[in-house]
């Protein structure tokens, strides 16, 4: 055989097409599994963290004044310049896991573990408030309307929980139910605006957030409404110790078992959006509403039930806001910010 001459061809399977010239085979197992891997949420989201940290870095060392100081002979002694990025960095992010994860320098477990707690007392309406954001999102829909929708669901529940006085579980359920329905119900007036005239959600949902803060401001300065009886503030009265969520750990930490209800309601997101059948036409209208409505979905319908399931999810911080974070009472400013910093998240 000469130097010109070639391999011979490898038989090809019957039935089989014969590789395209220039194309390599498929990838192994092993290398699928490692790029799903690599692709999927969580290496996302941890890679995500990496970035912030190495971006705060960034941030922390070229605004610190021992960093600029020491960099003005930087080629004259580079270690000086070195040694400040080092300690400018590693005391931010020292103080922050202190005051965000564990505080290891308070003489006991349970006050050291105390940042932690408030960071999940912190995180629960966030979390909330986010799904019912991405739940709309994930239809094609803006819910910029978190704000409204936290001020009825706080309402809602806030109404029942100095109301009535019945059974502790009972009590707290049912103030809960109210604020959930409160929320879904403001939130439905969108996706049904949007469903039979078109109205675009952002807009509506906007609007809805004016009238709702207005509304809620009024009752609040009623009497015979929300206003507590007996005085001339605009707040509510105390909601009833049955209907106030307890704390999870005890009364020395401010995470109460809203945090529970939380992460029951982010499971069951996950399993409505990625086992149920509505799920399925949720995504599929997402996608592509042109194609999903030929597919003989009702689309109109779907921006209906995502609109309501999306507010009831944000009914649930309006509910934790009045029965655990304000349980003295409510006034018009319970939302805290809460319905666009859930956009962020």
């Amino acid at each position: 055989m000469t130097g010109t001459d070639t391999a011979p061809a490898q038989p090809v399977e019957p039935g089989k097409p014969a590789p395209a010239p220039g194309h390599d085979e498929e990838p192994s197992r092993w290398n699928q599994a490692v790029r799903e891997i690599m692709s999927g949420p969580v290496v996302i989201s941890i890679l995500a963290v990496v970035l912030a940290l190495i971006v705060g870095a960034v941030l922390i060392a070229v605004t610190d004044p021992e960093v600029q100081r020491t960099a003005g002979y930087f080629f004259a002694r580079p270690g000086d310049t070195f040694s400040a990025i080092w300690s400018s960095v590693s005391n931010a992010y020292v103080s922050m896991f202190q005051g965000a994860i564990y505080n290891f320098r308070r003489p006991t477990f349970s006050a050291g573990i105390r940042p932690l707690t408030e960071t999940l007392a912190f995180a629960t309406p966030l979390i909330v408030s986010g799904l019912g954001v991405a739940l709309a999102f994930r239809v094609g829909l803006f819910n910029i309307g978190g704000q409204g929708q936290i001020l009825i669901a706080a309402a809602a529940a806030a109404w029942v929980g100095f109301s009535f006085d019945l059974p502790p579980v009972l009590h707290l359920v049912l103030a809960v139910i109210a604020g959930i329905v409160g929320g879904a119900v403001w939130a439905g007036i969108v996706g049904l605006l949007k469903a039979r005239t078109g109205a675009h959600e952002v807009i509506v949902t906007i609007m809805l957030n004016y009238i709702a803060f207005y509304l809620i401001s009024y009752m609040l300065r009623t009497k015979g409404l929300l206003q507590a009886p007996g005085s001339n503030n605009p707040k509510a009265p105390a909601i009833h110790p049955n209907a106030v969520f307890p704390p999870l750990f005890g009364e020395q930490y401010n995470l109460t078992w809203a945090f529970v209800l939380v992460i029951v309601a982010t499971v069951f997101v996950w399993w409505l959006i990625n086992r149920s059948s509505l799920g399925f036409r949720l995504r599929a209208v997402g996608e592509n509403p042109n194609a999903a409505r030929v597919a003989g979905i009702n689309v109109k319908n779907i921006y209906v039930y995502a609109m309501l399931i999306a507010g009831g999810l944000i009914g649930i911080t309006g509910a934790s806001q009045a029965l655990g974070v304000f349980p003295q009472g409510i006034s018009s400013g319970v939302d805290a910010g809460l319905g666009f910093d859930a956009i962020t998240v």
